[in-house]
């Protein structure tokens, strides 16, 4: 069994290491802190081919594979560890379930300018009383005419401060078979984008408000039935939260390296101490083994999707040696780790939200559990009891 890239997958990872050096690695931390969306730096990662990596050509895409752009936003994120998350937004999460079950129409009216580093589609997807029960959502769309009135509201929204375009997944009906999604677009009438609100990672994000919304029936994504061709996009997705977990784990990794070969205490290097060696010896191993999962996952989608089992397998090990090895780095480093002089505190931030976002690291456990008994488990509890029928009949 081969564990190195072949020839063509080497080549591409250097060809975006090369370009991640020279154009986005100057900048870096200025670009980690701002708070706006980084046009300048989107058109220019679109211009050198890195969004729409996987999508067909007919679509405006490269024709690639998940393995290359998993190796696209690794190797970006080891030069400008923010530059990654356009590449993902780019290439996973709403823009790739948009770009599977988009209509023509769908596809001419907004691909150009989301491919083209000019627009960014957002996922409205998380609801107040609804989070990794996502079944459990109650934004609505009802048929009036032509056209459908949403009602609802979102929260966590990745992007929205800044999105032209809304992926919004609701309910056309009652049951899991009532869930599909449509297309909302910034400024429809009835549609209000809440003030922005802070993450501790830096990242901000609005409250999305919908008040008989009207849309046409043409932005309908995927209507009732919808629900389970949309989250086999969304395993995909995860694959995009690994390789940034990964990637940021190595980015910390890597300027712990540099600074304890060169950092001196009681007359010896930082690196000659055992204490730290150990460290090293178990981020790399750790960053190592999480590397295979990810590869196996992408792998396994250069023909289709990859398994649920394989893309949560990859997450959960990503996010746990993203997280290990970025968390040692700042111990290491110490007053210079945790300053914001530096982009290893900005790694651990960073990679904490992902444990959270794209299923938590609890719902992947799940997850893994079913593939390993091979049958799922209900996460439901019992139903409420109708207290108003039973004093009824009682």
């Amino acid at each position: 069994m081969d564990f190195q890239l072949n020839e063509e997958h080497r080549a591409f990872s250097d060809s975006v290491a090369r370009f991640a050096r020279q154009e986005l690695a100057p900048g870096a931390l200025e670009r980690a802190h701002s708070k706006s969306y980084p046009w300048e730096t989107a058109k220019k990662i679109a211009d050198n081919g890195l969004l729409g990596i996987t999508f067909s050509e007919k679509d405006g895409g490269h024709g690639g594979t998940l393995m290359h752009a998993v190796l696209a936003i690794q190797q970006v994120a080891l030069s400008c560890p923010k530059s990654a998350d356009i590449v993902q937004a780019g290439n996973f999460g709403p823009i790739r379930t948009f770009v599977e079950y988009a209509t023509a129409e769908q596809k001419e009216r907004f691909l150009p300018d989301l491919l083209g580093g000019k627009k960014v589609i957002a996922l409205g997807m998380t609801e107040p009383g609804a989070g990794s029960a996502v079944t459990q959502l109650q934004t609505s769309a009802r048929k009036d005419g032509n056209d459908y009135l949403i009602n609802g509201s979102k929260v966590f929204s990745t992007n929205s401060p800044d999105a032209d375009l809304f992926l919004v997944y609701l309910r056309f009906g009652p049951g899991l078979d009532g869930i599909g999604s449509v297309l909302i677009e910034r400024g429809t009438p009835g549609f209000t984008i809440g003030k922005p609100a802070d993450f501790m990672n830096g990242e901000q994000w609005c409250q999305l408000y919908f008040e008989d919304a009207r849309i046409p029936a043409a932005n309908v994504l995927l209507g009732p039935g919808g629900f389970k061709r949309q989250i086999s996009g969304f395993n995909v997705e995860r694959l995009g939260n690994a390789s940034r977990s990964l990637a940021l784990g190595r980015y910390a990794f890597n300027q712990a390296k540099e600074h304890t070969a060169m950092r001196e205490q009681f007359n010896k290097k930082l690196c000659e101490f055992q204490g730290i060696q150990w460290k090293f010896a178990d981020m790399w191993m750790q960053l190592e083994s999480a590397q295979l999962l990810l590869y196996k996952a992408a792998l396994e989608g250069e023909h289709g999707l990859p398994s649920a089992q394989s893309t949560a397998m990859a997450k959960l090990a990503c996010n746990q040696a993203g997280w290990f090895a970025a968390n040692e780095a700042l111990q290491v480093m110490g007053g210079m780790g945790f300053s914001q002089e530096n982009l290893v505190e900005y790694c651990v931030r960073r990679i904490r939200g992902w444990m959270i976002a794209g299923g938590s690291i609890e719902i992947l456990k799940n997850r893994i559990a079913e593939g390993v008994f091979e049958r799922s488990f209900s996460q439901y509890g019992p139903r409420p009891t109708d207290t108003s029928l039973q004093a009824t009949t009682a």
